[in-house]
C-alpha cells in the first residue's frame, strides 16, 4: 500500500462516528460559513498526532502534498503536523528553507483556523524570526482570510522570544478586518504580548480602544486584573 493511502486507512481506522457528525458544526462548514464544504472523518486530535510521528521521517515532499490538499480536514491536519516536524527536525538551513517554501507552495490547503494555528508560528514564524519579515505584511494585506490569520499567527513566535513590534505592526493592519476569526487571533497575540509586558499590551489596547472590535478587546484583556478589565471594558 503506498504510504499517503496508508495514512488515510490508519485514520479512517480510529475515526469515530460522533466525531465525524460533530466537527462540521464546529468547524463550521455549513453555505456561507468560512469552511463551506470542508469534509470530515471524525478523527480526534491526538490520534493524528500520533500517526504523524509515525510516518513523518518516510514521507517525501511530493506524498506530503497530495495528503495537505485532501478534501478531509484530519487528512490535511495529519499533514501539517508532519510537515511540522519535518521543519524542526531539519537538520541544515537548506533543508528548512526547503519546507518553509514547500508551507507556502501548499497553504491553500491550511484553510481553516486550526491548520493555521498548528503551523503558521512553528515553521513561517520561526523562519522568519531572524530574517526580513515583509512576507508577514504581504499576507496581512492579502484578499484572504488564511493568509491574514497566518500572518498574525506566526508572530507568535516572535512573541515566545519577547519580540513585540512585529505584533503590534501587523494588530493595527488587522484592526478593522470583518472577520471574527482574525479579531480572536488578533486579541489572542495582544494578551500574549500582555502575558510577557502589561504594559506594552495594554498601552496598545488604550491607543486603539476606540476601533478595536469587541472580541478583539475581550480576546485581549482576558488575563487582566478584574478592575482593570472593568474599567477598559467601560471605556469602550
Amino acid at each position: 500500500m503506498k504510504l499517503t493511502a496508508q495514512i488515510v486507512s490508519d485514520l479512517k481506522e480510529v475515526a469515530l462516528p460522533e466525531k465525524a457528525e460533530f466537527f462540521p458544526h464546529f468547524f463550521k462548514t455549513g453555505k456561507g460559513q468560512y469552511a463551506e464544504g470542508d469534509l470530515f472523518l471524525g478523527v480526534t486530535v491526538p490520534f493524528q498526532r500520533k500517526i504523524a510521528k509515525t510516518y513523518w521521517k518516510d514521507i517525501n515532499a511530493s506524498e506530503l502534498q497530495k495528503l495537505i490538499h485532501s478534501p478531509f480536514h484530519e487528512v490535511r491536519l495529519t499533514s501539517i503536523f508532519m510537515l511540522v516536524l519535518k521543519y524542526e527536525k531539519s537538520k541544515s538551513i537548506i533543508e528548512k528553507e526547503k519546507w518553509v517554501g514547500f508551507y507556502l507552495k501548499n497553504k491553500a490547503g491550511v484553510n481553516n483556523w486550526d491548520l493555521v494555528d498548528s503551523s503558521a508560528f512553528q515553521i513561517l514564524g520561526a523562519w522568519l524570526f531572524d530574517k526580513n519579515r515583509d512576507l508577514l505584511f504581504e499576507l496581512a494585506h492579502a484578499n484572504n482570510l488564511w493568509d491574514q490569520r497566518i500572518s498574525i499567527m506566526s508572530t507568535f513566535y516572535f512573541i515566545k522570544r519577547n519580540d513585540f513590534h512585529t505584533t503590534l505592526q501587523l494588530a493595527e493592519i488587522l484592526l478593522n478586518h470583518p472577520h471574527n476569526l482574525i479579531h480572536k487571533a488578533v486579541g489572542w497575540m495582544l494578551r500574549e504580548i500582555g502575558n510577557r509586558d502589561l504594559d506594552i499590551a495594554r498601552d496598545f489596547v488604550l491607543k486603539y480602544i476606540d476601533k478595536m472590535p469587541r472580541t478583539m478587546l475581550r480576546y485581549a484583556i482576558e488575563k487582566y486584573e478584574e478592575g482593570d478589565r472593568k474599567m477598559i471594558l467601560n471605556l469602550d
